[in-house]
């Protein structure tokens, strides 16, 4: 299946900077061997929705909210996001579950409220070092898989070990390839053939120097890149890598 290069951005940028990665991204997409989404803060979803229409660089969002409405002080809804313009929305990630004690339930509604509203969710996945330290990564993450994932989930998975998110530290390539090995087999084991076409990204201090040996793994369908994501010259690098 064709790769898929996703871009957090997490809480960095005005608009003005947004709007000049979202164009730099853009001017360098073309012919490149791989989709391309790019995920701003709330505020800048609209603008650079708007900004990127009709080109090869989608827009997502970080997180949503599992109400499509209500008084919920300071959330956004899917439905909310679905209308400014995204088509994707990152769900589960490890600073939500640990900033914000979103357990396994919290990310299964908000996939499930993703789903209804059209959105394509990217469910996270990931454990931390002393679970990877205490031999339970794979046993977390098939926990992770069947209480994040609605019976009817139509998505992306996202496989992001914990303690390598921004540290510049990466699991070794054949640990990214066991796990995403073990969300394959469980993908399919519960949802069938359409497990086998879910994409799964690797997370984790991607950067261009590694991006072409961790894309060439086995299940591996592209990668959710953090802090490389905010130069657009490392984020198409690593787009390139995917070929």
């Amino acid at each position: 299946m064709r790769p898929l290069i996703a871009g957090n951005w997490k809480m960095h940028g005005t608009l003005r900077e947004a709007g000049a990665l979202a164009e730099a991204v853009r001017a360098g997409a073309a012919g490149l061997p791989a989709d391309l989404l790019v995920c701003p803060p709330f505020l800048h979803v609209p603008s650079l929705a708007a900004l990127l229409a009709g080109g090869p660089v989608a827009v997502g969002a970080q997180d949503c909210h599992a109400a499509t409405k209500g008084a919920h002080t300071g959330d956004v809804s899917a439905p909310m996001l679905r209308d400014a313009g995204a088509t994707h929305v990152i769900l589960g990630h490890s600073e939500r579950r640990a900033d914000h004690a979103e357990t396994d339930a919290v990310v299964r509604a908000k996939v499930q409220a993703a789903l209804a509203a059209g959105l394509i969710p990217v469910a996270c996945v990931g454990e931390t070092e002393a679970q990877r330290l205490g031999g339970e990564a794979e046993a977390v993450v098939r926990r992770q898989l069947a209480e994040s994932l609605p019976d009817d989930f139509a998505g992306i998975v996202a496989y992001e070990p914990v303690w390598a998110i921004g540290t510049g530290r990466t699991p070794t390539e054949a640990d990214i390839a066991a796990i995403h090995a073990t969300i394959r087999e469980t993908l399919v084991a519960r949802f069938g053939p359409a497990g086998q076409g879910m994409r799964i990204l690797y997370g984790g201090s991607m950067k261009p120097g590694n991006a072409k040996a961790i894309l060439a793994l086995p299940n591996v369908d592209g990668g959710l890149v953090g802090g490389a994501s905010l130069v657009s010259a490392d984020f198409l690098a690593i787009a390139a890598a995917a070929g």
